[in-house]
């Protein structure tokens, strides 16, 4: 399926081709519980955005292992950038809330303890 997302403004937009999307994790990090994400992992080669990379704002913390993006005018993070530790794989996280096309109701939502990270 292709997916349409963005942020609020429409400064950030992208294309996700992935199989129906019916779960989502919900992160307990201190990132996530101020955003209020719902977020689901693709292959980054599944995420094409459809604006220049430099109307990404980035920002890094902690570790500084995973690029979250946002939007420099309207704010909304709508994806993240990181590597699989496991695989070593280029990933996108994407904020969920951030498809329109997906209805957030019918999604299994998996608590995760990013806290203790």
């Amino acid at each position: 399926m292709n997916y349409q997302g963005g942020c609020h403004c429409g400064g950030i937009t992208f294309e996700l081709e992935a199989e129906a999307i019916t779960e989502a994790i919900d992160c307990n990090c201190s990132m996530c519980r101020r955003r209020g994400s719902l977020l689901a992992f693709f292959p980054r080669a599944a995420l094409t955005l459809s604006t220049p990379e430099s109307a990404l704002g980035t920002y890094t913390f902690n570790r500084n292992a995973i690029r979250h993006h946002f939007c420099p005018t309207c704010g909304i993070a709508p994806f993240s950038e990181g590597v699989d530790p496991r695989s070593g794989a280029e990933m996108a996280a994407v904020n969920l809330r951030c498809v329109p096309g997906i209805d957030l109701s019918a999604l299994k939502v998996t608590p995760v303890d990013g806290a203790s990270f």
